[in-house]
């Protein structure tokens, strides 16, 4: 459960793609955010990049709620699509046995990632006579137009609207449409034009219409389903930044034109891609990871950590150095806490009149304030992690500012970066590693006597053969002012 409120006045200013600045943040009512974030298409496993805008979206609506606001969050399935009828072919099996499936790996792998779950997660298949209605007001407000194919949203009916979010024209984007701007074999009038509702072809599922059997294009579900949720108006649309163009254009387009008013949405955030080493994403060039391709390698927790040291909207480079990093920072935040909190007791220290925590709040705050930037809050949290290995190391296992520490990071690391395993976890984990220690110490010892008779003489092959022997047994040597200590990776 959240802790209470930050105290004093919250000025958070968010990224407005739509504005292309950072903007103050004001919701609709005092108090309240509304919240819709465009979720996944589910004709296979979840990959790491709907892991980043997960995570991203999740912080986002964490450090809402733990600044006071009672947050609506919204994340749809988008549960057919032409990929899903295409492997439900394939495969020879219903549409919706694709969907689901991957639906439930979907919370499976986000629920290990700590992603806490949307307040609802509407799907386009239980949304269809809400689209239906859309596009006959989108008809009859002379904004659509019926085809031998289906039904067409007319752009030139509302030129003022277009490039809201890209700023640029129609030429100037095609080429970063994923391939979805087409008008190949269609009854558009002109190719900016974009389907609303597309008549079914034989063996397709489809669901009556005034227009005929068909199904939903891809732009409206968003449309219906978010106003479904969270009224004409609400605060926050997101996703990833490769949904700018066209489909949160299209958007903007559907819903302002049916309702007759601007802006629908107050704010629009987009997170940044995943890259693999340097380069983008991709199965075809066989760089593509799912997430549980990734937990195989990786500890959620690392995982999720990693994916949080950069600001939402910057882009992540995903290659072995910035795991490596993440596997040692993360390790060192998880071994300083649950051996504090093992010795802690249980016991709950007030930080409120620790300087250094203080310090450490209002500078967490402040990033936090500025555009979710986690970047800063993770440094802040390695300062305290820091501080309080130095406490752990002085051997004042039971002292009252050991407790503060803990207090401190289940807070903020634990409730608002969610990189904290819960407390039984925790200690479970010290309890082992106590095990462990014990198990390994003689052995240890005996080899740090070698190592160190090895740099005496200066033989530096053998001492390096020594600590790469340490490193295989899971053993971190320190070697500082004081000697050389050791510990468990």
């Amino acid at each position: 459960m959240m802790a209470s409120p930050l105290d004093g006045t919250m000025t958070l200013r968010v990224y407005d793609t739509r504005s292309r600045s950072k903007r103050v943040f004001k919701p609709l009512v005092e108090g309240q955010v509304g919240i819709y974030a465009c979720g996944i298409t589910p004709y296979s496993p979840s990959h790491i990049g709907h892991a980043r805008q997960a995570i991203a979206f999740d912080i986002i609506v964490r450090w809402l709620r733990k600044s006071g606001f009672k947050v609506n969050y919204i994340s749809n399935f988008t549960d057919i699509d032409d990929k899903i009828i295409s492997v439900s072919l394939e495969e020879g099996v219903d549409f919706l046995e694709v969907a689901n499936r991957n639906i439930e790996d979907y919370f499976t792998v986000m629920d290990a990632l700590n992603v806490l779950r949307a307040d609802a997660y509407p799907r386009v298949t239980e949304t269809i006579p809400e689209i239906v209605q859309m596009i006959q007001d989108l008809i009859d407000k002379k904004h659509a137009y019926e085809a031998e194919d289906g039904v067409y949203f007319e752009i030139e009916t509302a030129p003022e609207k277009y490039g809201v979010l890209t700023g640029q024209t129609l030429d100037m984007v095609r080429k970063g449409a994923g391939g979805r701007v087409d008008n190949t074999g269609s009854g558009k009038r002109d190719h900016r034009d974009f389907a609303l509702w597309k008549l079914a072809k034989e063996g397709e599922p489809n669901w009556e219409s005034p227009w005929g059997n068909g199904r939903p294009g891809w732009h409206i579900e968003c449309s219906a389903m978010s106003l479904k949720h969270l009224g004409e108006k609400f605060d926050i649309h997101g996703g990833g930044s490769d949904l700018i163009f066209p489909h949160h254009e299209a958007e903007i387009f559907q819903s302002e034109c049916c309702l007759g008013h601007d802006p629908v949405v107050q704010y629009w955030l987009h997170n940044g891609m995943i890259n693999i080493d340097g380069e983008k994403m991709s199965k075809s060039v066989g760089n593509f990871w799912t997430v549980s391709d990734a937990l195989e390698k990786i500890e959620p927790l690392v995982l999720r950590y990693a994916l949080i040291n950069a600001p939402y909207r910057q882009p992540v480079d995903f290659n072995s150095i910035m795991i490596d990093d993440s596997i040692s920072h993360h390790g060192r935040l998880i071994s300083s806490y649950s051996e504090a909190l093992y010795y802690s007791e249980g016991m709950r220290i007030d930080y409120s009149g620790i300087e250094d925590l203080v310090e450490a709040t209002r500078r967490i705050r402040s990033g936090m304030d500025d555009d979710f930037n986690t970047r800063i809050a993770l440094v802040e949290v390695q300062s305290v992690v820091k501080s309080l290995t130095s406490l752990i190391d002085s051997g004042e296992k039971g002292h009252h500012l050991m407790s503060a520490h803990v207090q401190w990071l289940e807070e903020f690391a634990g409730e608002v970066l969610g990189i904290l395993p819960t407390p039984s976890v925790a200690i479970s984990l010290h309890e082992d590693k106590i095990s462990r220690r014990s198990e390994i110490s003689a052995k240890v010892e005996s080899l740090l006597e070698m190592r160190e008779s090895a740099r005496a003489s200066k033989n530096w092959s053998e001492s390096d053969r020594i600590r790469d022997e340490l490193t295989e047994i899971g053993v971190v040597v320190e070697d500082g002012p004081g000697g050389t200590k050791w510990r468990l990776s």
